[in-house]
């Protein structure tokens, strides 16, 4: 149940919010009626710098900040740019919380990361497991700047009372996803490499790792929907996580992808590469219980929708 009266007359600013996950929670917000949506593009705000926070405040005069813009990338992008990973996520995060609680913005949603996880939690991942461990070695720098959010939300609820929540968003895919080879994540790489090598009339695709991590996947129309309940209705700093509540193996998964791009060719694994974190799917229930909230979309039918997405707009992608 939607609660409209929640966003009456609110300002609000949505950081990131003509990314991926962004677009959608700017529609939806839309279309809950919220007339004074602020997004603050990156070429006007450098979101690392306290200036260019002060500048975005005064300009968007928020009521409630969503926080979703973030340094991200897979695998790849996080072994080679670590220490950005690191200080940009962090600074981004750690200033903007404390200068929206110093101007008076009344509730600020802050978006984790899964990776802010140990390398071996227990599965399903449950939110009193993320204190258990260190998070898994290639992507911890961005996974703990992240999770910094979390320490500062309760720290700053606990001094000032300051409303602030703390959600977990497992990996994103859908429409409109990142399908940059250098920087995306490993649905939208698997799609593009698929399609790309059955046009090519290639027989072989190379895949990082060896095929037995699994993954869970949260279809973005469902993580938006999640990140506005929760702003409608989650007024605690408890840590909270998104997801579908369901797992695959990366070697199941690329055989999907392959059979529903039409790729007939081997997929040849490159044991070299790193797998990541051995296994991942999140225990759903506290944002049930907290905020109602399900995942909607089945996973066949969000794969489908994203290869039909890329083979629409691929002219138009690097």
């Amino acid at each position: 149940m939607i609660n409209n009266n929640f966003w009456n007359n609110k300002r609000v600013c949505v950081t990131g919010g003509a990314g991926f996950l962004g677009k959608v929670v700017v529609r939806k917000l839309k279309e809950r009626g919220v007339k004074d949506v602020f997004i603050p593009h990156i070429e006007d705000y450098d979101l690392t710098k306290l200036q260019d926070i002060n500048r975005m405040l005064e300009d968007s005069k928020p009521d409630l900040i969503i926080h979703l813009a973030a340094q991200v990338g897979g695998i790849g992008a996080n072994l080679e740019h670590p220490a950005e990973f690191f200080y940009n996520n962090l600074m981004m995060g750690v200033q903007l919380v404390h200068r929206a609680w110093e101007t008076g913005v009344e509730k600020f949603v802050a978006i984790g990361t899964i990776c802010a996880y140990p390398k071996f939690t227990p599965v399903p991942f449950r939110e009193e497991n993320l204190w258990d461990g260190y998070p898994e070695e290639t992507n911890a720098p961005y996974g703990l700047a992240k999770k910094m959010l979390l320490v500062q939300a309760q720290a700053y609820r606990q001094q000032y009372g300051y409303n602030t929540l703390f959600l977990l968003p497992v990996n994103l895919y859908g429409p409109g996803d990142n399908f940059n080879p250098k920087s995306s994540h490993v649905i939208p790489a698997l799609i593009r490499k698929c399609i790309e090598a059955k046009d090519a009339g290639l027989d072989e695709v190379v895949v990082w790792g060896d095929g037995s991590p699994t993954r869970e996947f949260l279809y973005v129309e469902d993580a938006a929907e999640g990140i506005l309940m929760a702003a409608e209705k989650y007024n605690e700093s408890e840590p909270v996580n998104l997801g579908a509540g369901y797992e695959i193996s990366i070697k199941n998964l690329v055989e999907l992808i392959a059979k529903k791009t039409g790729f007939t060719g081997s997929l040849v694994w490159d044991t070299s590469k790193p797998n990541g974190q051995p296994r991942r799917q999140l225990d759903t229930k506290r944002a049930f219980d907290k905020f109602g909230f399900k995942a909607k979309m089945t996973f066949e039918e969000g794969l489908e929708n994203t290869i039909n997405w890329f083979r629409e707009n691929r002219e138009k992608i690097s």
